[in-house]
């Protein structure tokens, strides 16, 4: 910790944030450090954390000070007090850093007996912050686009570096938001090869129903499940919390446009799990995410959006999904056969029959359908009434 100086937390003028991660605490050796848990961010020239609570504390490390840097998984730990008595060990990484220079700036440590550092992740995210550091440490863009050198101020959290001015770091600031900006638009046309990809293949099949036989249908339906998620969204590469389910939401908006058009505009909640969890195949997916993730879809302005019905079932329908067409199916199929039961409706639409069941409700309470509830089970009739 005698490596850290304070700082503003003001990013140089040739310095570029990569990513930063709420939820960690900073070890000096295998000894907490006396700070609160708080924010780590990785810049293309340092390591900076922040305090959450005091905004005034906050400290930073070249990333030229570090020698080499390990990840150490979460596990399970013993307390002194009772060897019966457990508790869970966040995921770290353990970074080791080069002897304090001589002309290092203040900061909250003036000597340590370690050679190391280490930051635990209460809140996850700790796979992704792994990957961006080893990134920077590769690179290292610190040397090729070196910051303003700091000039000697009061010691204390107020203690920071001055900003870089000039028509040269301006330029190479520019250029450096520029192949950003490039490496960001690549990424994007990845992804948007990979859903233009599925789209298509599920367009074919609904295109050409009559043209291929059921077995060809099958078999390219089981290609769009085999392609599956090709980076799925996780509490270790996206953190937890709001921002975990938005990331989620957004995902789940583009996965399930296909199969909900393909199955009339709903599906219930559990079908969407099984779906979900077998396209992201070893990354399962816990029911409670799913809930919080589809009740996202209409703040996000998402097609989809979470229904739960009066008997309690919850189904993720389309935006364009109207009660009132629901409600016409219902009356029409009904009509035209005299009668219908769950199953036989089921069986018309191609739907579940608990779907099926909850179409026929809905009709029912609102005054176009009427029961019959005997020993042979619930059959709707078009109420005449």
């Amino acid at each position: 910790m005698d490596r850290f100086s304070w700082s503003n937390g003001l990013l140089e003028i040739n310095e570029t944030l990569v990513i930063q991660q709420r939820g960690v605490k900073l070890y000096d050796g295998d000894d907490k450090a006396k700070l609160d848990v708080g924010v780590a961010l990785l810049s293309t020239h340092r390591l900076i954390w922040r305090d959450l609570k005091n905004h005034e504390c906050c400290i930073a490390i070249p990333l030229s000070q570090i020698i080499f840097f390990e990840e150490q998984a979460a596990g399970i730990g013993k307390r002194s007090v009772s060897a019966s008595t457990s508790l869970t060990l966040d995921a770290k990484i353990v970074i080791h850093l080069h002897p304090a220079p001589a002309n290092k700036e203040p900061g909250p440590y003036q000597q340590s007996k370690f050679s190391y550092i280490k930051l635990s992740f209460k809140e996850h995210g700790q796979i992704e912050f792994f990957r961006r550091l080893t990134e920077e440490m590769t690179q290292k863009r610190w040397e090729n686009t070196p910051v303003s050198q700091p000039i000697p101020t009061a010691t204390g959290a107020q203690a920071g570096r001055t900003r870089a001015v000039g028509i040269v770091g301006i330029e190479r600031k520019i250029e450096e938001r520029r192949k950003e900006t490039d490496k960001n638009i690549s990424e994007a046309f990845e992804d948007l090869t990979l859903n233009d990809l599925s789209g298509s293949i599920a367009n074919k099949i609904k295109d050409k129903q009559g043209d291929i036989t059921e077995d060809e249908t099958i078999r390219f339906k089981s290609y769009l499940l085999s392609m599956g998620i090709a980076n799925p969204v996780t509490r270790e590469t996206h953190g937890s919390g709001t921002h975990y389910h938005m990331q989620l939401a957004k995902q789940l908006g583009d996965m399930l446009q296909a199969p909900l058009e393909e199955r009339g505009g709903m599906m219930a909640l559990t079908e969407v799990y099984c779906l979900v969890n077998r396209a992201r195949g070893m990354e399962l997916l816990s029911p409670e995410d799913l809930v919080n993730a589809c009740k996202m879809f209409e703040s996000l302005k998402l097609p989809l959006r979470l229904r739960v019905f009066d008997s309690g079932v919850m189904v993720v329908q389309l935006q364009s999904h109207s009660e009132e067409e629901m409600i016409a199916s219902a009356l029409d199929n009904v009509s035209e056969k005299g009668s219908l039961t769950a199953e036989e409706f089921a069986k018309l639409l191609g739907l579940s029959v608990l779907l099926s069941k909850e179409r026929l409700l809905l009709a029912e309470k609102m005054g176009h359908l009427c029961r019959d509830d005997s020993v042979e089970g619930l059959r709707f009739y078009p109420n005449l009434f």
